[in-house]
């Protein structure tokens, strides 16, 4: 391959990378063709880019980020793929999924990249599963705040209904 096509192969990679808020380094080899076709279209129906990557382009276009994703380095081994989502977890559940299916138990995560925080390992996969986004936290927050005030509105209308049935029934008498 000559280095004018690498070289834009990387940048196409860097901008692939930043155009999409979180990604999956996966492997996916063993998979046999009406397989990886398989994944290919479960992915297009969530809206998860898969690109089979070379692991040497990857690792420079990563390199030519702003933000330090050196400890995804190591696991630049092997065939790797990558899951492009704006959703943290979707990726996540759809490996688990895929791979309950798969002869191979494939894809297996290497690492991810997921709400600005790294995660390397098949082990993390449960963790970044129950990944919330930052939009789903601060809407548990919002409920949290409302709770209290919902709570006295709620004692409060029950209390006066509670009242106005005494005072009917003393009146009928």
């Amino acid at each position: 391959m000559k280095k004018e096509d690498k070289s834009a192969i990387i940048e196409q990679l860097s901008e692939t990378i930043n155009a999409y808020a979180h990604f999956y380094l996966t492997d996916i080899a063993g998979l046999n063709a009406a397989q990886t076709s398989n994944l290919r279209r479960v992915c297009y129906k969530q809206d998860i880019k898969l690109v089979v990557v070379k692991n040497t382009l990857l690792q420079k276009a990563l390199e030519s980020s702003t933000v330090d994703f050196s400890e995804l380095y190591g696991s630049l081994t092997g065939a790797t793929s990558l899951l492009l989502s704006n959703t943290g977890n979707a990726p996540a559940k759809l490996i688990q999924e895929f791979s309950k299916t798969s002869k191979s138990k494939k894809p297996l995560l290497k690492a991810a990249y997921v709400e600005q925080s790294i995660y390397v390992g098949e082990d993390q996969l449960d963790a970044l599963i129950h990944v919330k986004s930052k939009n789903d936290l601060i809407a548990d927050v919002i409920a949290l705040l409302q709770s209290p005030a919902k709570n006295v509105v709620s004692a409060l209308q029950s209390g006066g209904s509670t009242i106005h049935g005494v005072l009917k029934t003393l009146s009928e008498r």
